[in-house]
């Protein structure tokens, strides 16, 4: 592989209050950030501007929301015309512990065929619909998976990606099923997976946090996602067992 070079992909849509805040405190870490505007309208349109402006941020501007995933593939894009060979992926809702990027940095060059990713240590301000929402994601990735624990949490914006594994995927999900649908399918590709904790806490409104989750399409997505990934990893079972080559698409 090439010499270790990691940005920061801040995919972000209409997160004025807690975005300069994210983009700060990566760059006590990594000197390059991403942020993918995917949209943002007023408050938030104007300060990815102003952040590229300061030079505290290169800008890639989406004139229309198309979800999360479709960020995050933007981003893919200008991180490897850039020339690095990894991005780390880190959500502008200000909910994760930014003093854990060093470990994640170390633990990729350490071992940087391998994707990092985060699994939650949770305080008291986690919603516990979000809980048994995390609990049932990971009954069905390790399904997906064939083994219990090799993703310890599939959907945790906080991880490093190798980008050579990730250009020779396709992914179909653009929305909040983006997290979960690649890092099944990175694992199916053969990538190794390092699994590391990361702090998240549940912002007030008060304190600037704002999801877009949409507690209806995004269910009905992620339901559609699953089935999807366990017909194909049933399928993928069954030609291993008869020695035959895996279905197109299925990686």
């Amino acid at each position: 592989m090439a010499e270790f070079r990691c940005c920061a992909l801040v995919p972000t849509y209409d997160n004025p209050a807690t975005l300069r805040r994210v983009v700060e405190g990566i760059r006590a870490h990594i000197d390059t950030v991403i942020v993918v505007d995917d949209g943002s309208h007023g408050e938030g349109r104007a300060l990815c501007r102003a952040l590229h402006d300061e030079g505290l941020a290169l800008l890639v501007r989406r004139e229309r929301n198309g979800g999360k995933g479709a960020a995050v593939k933007a981003g893919f894009a200008r991180a490897g015309e850039l020339g690095f060979t990894h991005a780390f992926q880190i959500d502008a809702d200000g909910q994760h512990e930014l003093s854990r990027i060093p470990a994640f940095l170390q633990e990729a060059q350490r071992r940087p065929q391998a994707a990092v990713f985060a699994y939650p240590e949770y305080d008291e301000s986690a919603p516990k619909g979000r809980l048994w929402a995390r609990k049932i994601t990971r009954f069905w990735v390790n399904l997906e998976l064939g083994r219990a624990q090799q993703v310890q949490d599939a959907m945790v914006g906080f991880r490093v990606y190798p980008l050579a594994a990730v250009e020779k995927l396709r992914i179909p999900s653009n929305r909040m099923d983006f997290d979960v649908e690649i890092a099944v399918r990175l694992v199916w590709a053969g990538t190794p997976v390092t699994n590391l904790p990361v702090g998240v806490r549940y912002l007030s409104a008060a304190q600037g946090g704002r999801s877009h989750f949409q507690p209806f399409r995004d269910n009905l997505r992620l339901a559609w996602l699953h089935s999807r990934l366990c017909t194909l990893g049933a399928s993928r079972w069954c030609l291993r067992r008869l020695h035959l080559p895996p279905l197109l698409g299925s990686s």
